[in-house]
């Protein structure tokens, strides 16, 4: 079994193959990552792991406070995950590449990453500044009918924006556009959804690219039929996802 390791970003959410994900990054391990990766040759990727929090904390208490004013703040690279930090992540992941890295004068950094492919955890190394982690690559297979449900979870994604933009004719983007490989879209549509945590992880970890479809399909219908009810909302980008705090 072929195995990679990587430095490890927990955040409480969740990135797909093809979503850039802009960072603030100020904890000092997490500092100490990037300052890491700038070391990277520039023809080559920046490459880190972003994985979804199943327990635990994306920023480690740094002072007392309340619930406890006595407690002692955490350090380390495990801080805020416990004894065993694997166990407080979800087991599916997603490779990122840092296209931009870029250290302001505080010392924090402002990062631009995208991305690439998909892990699955098997260890969690927590003995440097910064969490690691052991992982196998996923392949995406396509499964049955892929192309056909791409098409129809596309045009259950346009009402579903349309609903979410006042049901005004604003259509997902120029038709010229319009990824056509189901694999894209599955992941375009699960990051684009406004759906928690937990869903859009389970979304990343589909077997295969038509069962997310599926899955997708049946999600859209039902979050269309609801936002009916609701009042006007604004649409949603469709390959960036809000600045994270680490």
């Amino acid at each position: 079994m072929t195995t990679v390791r990587l430095p490890l970003f927990p955040l409480n959410t969740v990135l797909f193959p093809g979503l850039v994900l802009p960072l603030n990054v100020f904890e000092e391990r997490y500092r100490a990552m990037m300052r890491e990766l700038l070391k990277t040759p520039e023809d080559e990727p920046r490459r880190f792991a972003v994985v979804a929090i199943r327990d635990g904390h994306e920023v480690a208490p740094s002072a007392r406070g309340l619930p406890d004013p006595t407690a002692v703040p955490e350090r380390g690279a495990a801080a805020g995950f416990g004894t065993d930090p694997l166990r407080a992540f979800h087991k599916v992941a997603c490779v990122a590449d840092a296209a931009t890295v870029r250290e302001r004068a505080d010392g924090t950094f402002e990062v631009l990453a995208t991305g690439t492919t998909r892990i699955r955890l098997l260890s969690v190394d927590a003995s440097g500044p910064y969490l690691t982690a052991e992982a196998e690559p996923l392949e995406e297979d396509p499964g049955d009918e892929a192309g056909a449900l791409a098409e129809g979870v596309l045009r259950s994604f346009r009402q579903y924006q349309k609903r979410l933009a006042g049901a005004r004719e604003r259509s997902l983007t120029s038709g010229a556009d319009l990824p056509d490989e189901p694999g894209v879209v599955s992941y375009l549509v699960a990051a684009a959804m406004m759906l928690d945590t937990p869903t859009k992880q389970r979304l990343l970890q589909a077997p295969d690219t038509a069962s997310r479809l599926r899955d997708e399909l049946k999600l859209l219908r039902a979050e269309t039929a609801v936002i009916r009810h609701l009042p006007s909302l604004p649409a949603v980008e469709l390959t960036r996802g809000p600045t994270s705090q680490n």
